[in-house]
């Protein structure tokens, strides 16, 4: 159906119709083929005027060129340098993709990079590549684009620099950097097997009768108490392989040890803004664990050494199946991990987050939706109400009606757990459409899936120092002050709590990031 819509419209201009959700961002709507689809959505779709692309345009191909192959943490130099280097097989790709040596099928993206290819192979036809008249969009992405808003809202320095709001030689991934803290402290706790504490450690020695008339003191009793109360836990503690608490944490330590891979943490980094919970944070770990051991037990004769560690420490069973039971102990410490690290890096965002939440809490107890004004104007007021649920009760079936009314009292669970992320969903929106206007008055063609911003290869200058002008000015304004002065306006009753701390990381360095 994508690519039937794509031939239909292939020689044709169009545009597409957009509409904005509650919080201001911006959707297409025609559902089957538009550019936040899939990367064969992606591929097929070209602004409908091409651009010489001129030293800037050729320099930015090359570099998306390199992002499609999943390099984009890497200097733009390296970057523009990893296509020139791979010459030879842009070439080849180009001139046969599907019968050739098929390089194109190692990127991440690998449709999205066979159009670039093929925009760079017909370049190099030229006597001057910098002539060709390319129409493909270059994306420009954020780096975990609702921390960026947090770390700019908190004016946190650090926060600021793991998600690239201020200068450095090369983009950080904040994906990586938590994920490497993540890992030193497994490798730390995998390597401090520790002997529980004897009753000894307490002061007393269990070999003696704590009743023999002189021996203890009142004060010695008592930690003869708390001595044999230990030992009773310790013995409580004993897990199915017969070890203690102790023993079983230190092992599921030394079986994630190695096992932390970017892509086991990433998605709790990236729902972190959206308050993910334990329990969720939890579930996307697992999940990503189990593709690890899934992927080791795919190829056994590749990871035979690793299938028998893992074996070994209970990961694996005997059977050759992962063991789920112990996987899920191992997601469960992982992610209690991976939050801990998030609450070190980012302290800003979490204080900010648990002031939103506490306001709009304050705000739904008044039976009211928690709601506000985003800096382009648009009012955003959230939606969440209690479900009205009526069970029909039929001789065939039972049918429930659910009453989405508003005239239905206000979740306060639901008002205070979705206004941290949806107050930074339209910042972020608004960010976008201040980009899109500003690039509109200099005449240059745009377009956004949320974070990542797309021109023609040779306004990708343009629209980086578009885009961070726009930040800036963004966050120039005092928007908490503006949202807590909007509320106690409107709940003049209300006591608030009042802002948190900021820290000093100076908005204007995001012109040089």
């Amino acid at each position: 159906l994508k690519l039937d819509i794509a031939e239909r419209f292939r020689n044709d201009a169009f545009y597409f119709p957009y509409n904005v959700d509650f919080r201001g961002r911006a959707y297409p709507l025609p559902p089957n083929l538009n550019h936040l689809g899939s990367d064969v959505c992606r591929a097929v779709l070209q602004f409908a005027e091409p651009k010489r692309l001129g030293d800037d345009g050729l320099y930015w191909l090359r570099v998306h060129l390199a992002n499609l192959f999943g390099l984009a943490k890497r200097s733009l130099e390296e970057r523009h340098q990893f296509a020139l280097d791979r010459h030879a097989d842009i070439l080849d790709s180009f001139t046969n993709p599907m019968r050739g040596k098929q390089w194109w099928l190692e990127a991440e993206e690998p449709w999205q990079a066979l159009a670039c290819i093929c925009e760079l192979g017909r370049a190099s036809l030229l006597e001057d590549p910098r002539d060709h008249l390319c129409a493909l969009p270059v994306h420009m992405d954020g780096s975990c684009n609702g921390l960026q808003h947090y770390a700019a809202l908190g004016r946190d320095r650090e926060g600021g620099k793991q998600v690239n709001l201020i200068p450095g030689d090369e983009p950080r991934d904040v994906y990586e950097g938590v994920r490497a803290l993540v890992a030193q402290k497994v490798a730390a706790d995998a390597r401090s097997w520790v002997t529980p504490s004897p009753p000894e450690a307490f002061g007393v020695s269990l070999e003696e009768d704590p009743h023999d008339e002189g021996m203890l003191s009142p004060e010695e009793a008592a930690r003869e108490e708390i001595a044999r109360a230990a030992q009773d836990e310790i013995e409580r503690s004993k897990s199915r392989r017969g070890e203690t608490e102790k023993e079983a944490a230190v092992r599921r330590a030394q079986i994630v040890d190695g096992l932390v891979s970017r892509k086991v943490v990433k998605q709790t980094v990236m729902t972190s803004v959206y308050g993910v919970t334990f329990v969720g944070a939890r579930q996307q770990v697992l999940a990503r664990l189990q593709d690890v051991v899934e992927d080791l037990l795919t190829h056994p004769e590749d990871n035979a050494e690793e299938i028998a560690r893992l074996t070994e420490l209970g990961a694996i069973t005997p059977d050759g199946d992962a063991d789920d039971d112990e996987l899920y102990h191992c997601a469960c410490y992982v992610a209690s991990l991976t939050l801990e690290v998030l609450e070190e890096l980012f302290t800003s965002a979490r204080q900010l987050m648990a002031w939103m939440a506490q306001c709009a809490r304050l705000v739904a107890q008044h039976d009211q939706p928690v709601s506000w004004i985003t800096p382009l104007g648009l009012p955003v007021v959230q939606p969440y109400r209690r479900d009205g649920q009526h069970a029909v009760r039929t001789l065939a079936q039972t049918v429930v009606l659910v009453d989405h009314s508003d005239k239905l009292p206000v979740s306060v669970t639901k008002q205070k757990s979705a206004f941290p992320p949806n107050y930074v969903h339209s910042l972020d929106s608004t960010h976008m459409l201040m980009t899109a206007n500003e690039m509109d008055h200099r005449g240059l063609r745009f377009a956004a899936v949320h974070d990542s911003y797309w021109t023609h290869a040779c306004d990708v200058p343009v629209m980086n120092d578009t885009l961070r002008r726009q930040f800036l000015a963004l966050y120039e304004e005092p928007l908490l002050e503006q949202l807590l002065e909007s509320f106690q306006l409107r709940y003049p009753g209300v006591e608030f709590p009042p802002l948190p701390p900021r820290g000093d990381l100076d908005v204007t360095e995001v012109l040089a990031a």
